[in-house]
């Protein structure tokens, strides 16, 4: 029996992590995030109707389920409490279920102001990140200057920290960027607020995590992001600012690693990266429109279009090899309906690996072609249903990568599933 699985993105994100998460919350007793901030944005279809997450677990959605933010996650505490407060509109029990690290760094107002000013500075050479403060905050939590959610618990610490770091990032703001300066006043009256509200939530997760571990219960460890932006292993630099593969579960959370039993990696049938920097199978062509109409490909988080093209099977073999991953979740199978021609890339026409954004953008991909279904799979439940040609595609993806494909979601809905095996069991 697996007590903890850890899911994560195999692309550049979006790859549909929060409904699967969802799906195997029926299975847990607990669900983590251990990485990434507010710029993740996970989308869940229940019934048909729409719930968009950014800080707080998917399992938030699955009554009875305790969700825990752990140490590596950034949090901004007013995106936090905004998400907590919609949700209980729409009657979901929160504040009793969501536990909050007092070891996770929080994104201060200084840091939303200093991602923005950086990427308009950059102009064309801008990275593209969300502009909500996550860059800065982990770079405060490296320098060890960072502001934790346990200091915003005690006004006078917090009082002496924020007089010092606030007083090294203005001078950055005037100086460098010449930009108008916070006000220390008004942070700080900002943040005791903040505390006000999340004090309630804020536990020892680690120890909490453990607790779970003896009594022998099962945790579910959720990834943000994809392996592609990796500040490690990414196309960098055009990545995110915390590490993304499957080894941060345990840094971000406290979970030893010997405890996890089993990675879940998920990719899309095709690809898609929003933002700048290198993208090998990109499409500009009719095909990669019709990727992006038919899978809805805007971000979750920003709005912003996708960037669509066809399933890049070197990358995602090498993330199956960084994430240890045991098996494989293809989703949007059914955005390929229609295609008469499916193509999936085998090779970057040599056998290196790119390391630098510069080298993955000089890659050529090889591509070989399949036929396509062009018959609807959307809403299959059974195996045996599924067209031959994208049977003969979900085995190619099996034999190139190593790992074995162990669920198909072939609809945006939590019922919409080909369960080959249940990660949980």
């Amino acid at each position: 029996m697996n007590k903890s699985v850890v899911v994560l993105g195999t692309q550049w994100g979006d790859e549909g992590k929060g409904k699967i998460v969802d799906l195997l919350t029926e299975g847990a007793d607990a669900v983590v995030r251990f990485q990434g901030g507010h710029n993740a944005g996970h989308t869940l279809i229940i019934n048909d109707q729409k719930t968009v997450l950014h800080l707080i677990p998917s399992g938030i959605l699955r009554d009875g389920v305790k969700c825990y933010i752990g140490n590596g996650v950034v949090i901004e505490p007013e995106a936090l409490i905004k998400e907590i407060k919609n949700l209980e509109i729409s009657g979901v029990d929160v504040q009793s279920r969501l536990y909050i690290s007092k070891a996770a760094p929080v994104i201060m107002p200084y840091h939303i102001k200093l991602d923005q000013l950086r990427e308009i500075k950059k102009g064309k050479e801008a990275i593209g990140t969300t502009g909500r403060g996550i860059g800065p905050a982990y770079e405060d939590k490296v320098a060890r200057r960072g502001i934790r959610i346990g200091d915003l618990l005690d006004a006078n610490l917090l009082k002496s920290k924020l007089e010092t770091v606030l007083e090294y990032h203005n001078f950055v703001i005037e100086n460098y960027h010449h930009a108008e300066p916070l006000s220390f006043d008004e942070v700080y009256a900002k943040a005791l607020e903040h505390a006000e509200f999340i004090k309630n939530m804020c536990v020892d997760v680690t120890g909490k995590i453990h607790q779970h571990l003896e009594r022998g219960e099962k945790l579910l460890m959720e990834g943000a992001q994809g392996s592609l932006l990796d500040i490690d292993h990414g196309t960098y630099p055009f990545v995110t600012s915390s590490n993304t593969t499957a080894g941060s579960a345990a840094t971000g959370s406290g979970l030893g690693a010997t405890h996890i039993d089993y990675v879940l990696g998920i990719t899309k049938a095709y690809t898609t990266r929003v933002g700048s920097g290198p993208f090998p199978t990109e499409l500009f062509d009719e095909d990669g429109a019709e990727l992006a109409k038919r899978g809805v490909e805007f971000g979750a988080t920003t709005g912003r279009p996708r960037r669509c093209g066809w399933l890049d099977l070197v990358a995602l073999k090498r993330a199956v090899q960084v994430n240890g991953v045991t098996g494989l979740c293809v989703t949007k199978l059914d955005v390929l309906d229609t295609f008469k021609t499916i193509k999936l890339c085998t090779s970057y026409g040599d056998d290196s690996f790119p390391g630098s954004a510069h080298e993955w953008e000089l890659v050529e991909p090889v591509y070989q072609s399949f036929s396509g279904w062009q018959s609807s799979t959307r809403g299959m439940t059974d195996i045996n249903k599924l067209p031959a040609e994208a049977k003969a595609i979900i085995d190619f993806i099996e034999d190139f990568t190593g790992a074995p494909v162990h669920i198909i979601s072939t609809g945006p809905d939590r019922c919409e599933n080909i369960l080959l095996v249940d990660p949980m069991s």
